[in-house]
């Protein structure tokens, strides 16, 4: 599969490259590497529309900084050097250590995942995977059957599964990352790991006790039927992807007509993960 890279430079990175990445989020962009210029973002060749991201300029006014953007396609067998530059081990809350297989490993770690980074979002570098994460390291998985939904390397499914899960279901809709999925899991040595390439239509009629979707709002709202359907009573509901404002609240909003109610959430940076429980 080919790339479209975004390099979206930013006058003031600080300010404005939190905001522009939940942008490009909504606009299909699923990897993004920020670095002191602003972000570069990858989007599926198939998936871009150019007029798309030249429109985007009148959400920015009065925010405090300026943006040039410039496109490059991107050839699938130069996509490991970009991500190999760029990438780094990550430690969340001193306890989940994720790594790529050209790293040291961390024996003193609690849970060590070691995950090629590839074109698969989720390497845990981005607020709202490492968000999902702490979650996850708190919560009992214990027996639990877990859907991950947009799984992207697997990351979730995996945890979940080293934290005591006897039975992940991880889809994603990207033939990369489900590729890239099925080695990740086989790297970390799980066969319990169910890899399906598909949407939420593909949800099989498991009752899962707990399920996760680490996406975007738009797909988040438009899915959330399908998750509720997926749900046990009294199961657990983990969604990231979002922004803290106004999106939270639509979320919340549409959760609540699925009987799906709102827990709590982590926010960083103005990215949000939430915790929500089916009544």
């Amino acid at each position: 599969m080919q790339y479209v890279e975004v390099n979206c430079r930013i006058s003031e990175p600080s300010l404005g490259n939190e905001i522009m990445i939940a942008v490009l989020a909504d606009l299909g962009c699923d990897s993004f590497v920020e670095n002191q210029d602003g972000v570069l973002a990858y989007i599926p060749k198939d998936n871009f529309v150019q007029s798309d991201f030249d429109g985007i300029g009148s959400q920015f006014q009065n925010m405090g900084f300026d943006y040039t953007l410039d496109y490059q396609l991107i050839e699938e067998q130069n996509w490991n050097a970009v991500w190999e530059s760029n990438y780094q081990p990550v430690m969340i809350d001193n306890s989940c250590y994720i790594r790529a297989p050209f790293h040291e490993p961390k024996p003193e770690a609690k849970y060590e995942i070691v995950i090629e980074p590839k074109m698969s979002f989720g390497t845990a570098h981005h607020q709202t995977t490492s968000q999902i994460i702490s979650y996850l390291i708190e919560e009992d998985c214990e027996n639990k059957k877990v859907l991950d939904m947009g799984t992207g390397t697997g990351v979730l499914a995996i945890l979940a599964m080293m934290k005591g899960a006897d039975y992940a279901l991880a889809i994603d809709n990207d033939k990369w990352a489900f590729d890239n999925c099925m080695e990740n899991v086989k790297r970390n040595g799980f066969d319990n790991i169910e890899v399906l390439l598909g949407d939420a239509q593909s949800i099989k009629n498991t009752p899962f006790d707990i399920v996760i979707a680490n996406i975007n709002r738009n797909i988040l709202i438009g899915d959330l039927s399908d998750y509720a359907k997926a749900l046990k009573d009294k199961g657990v509901l983990f969604l990231s992807g979002f922004y803290l404002s106004p999106d939270l609240q639509l979320l919340i909003n549409e959760a609540k007509k699925y009987g799906i109610t709102y827990l709590d959430h982590k926010e960083k940076d103005s990215w949000v993960a939430a915790k929500f429980i089916k009544q």
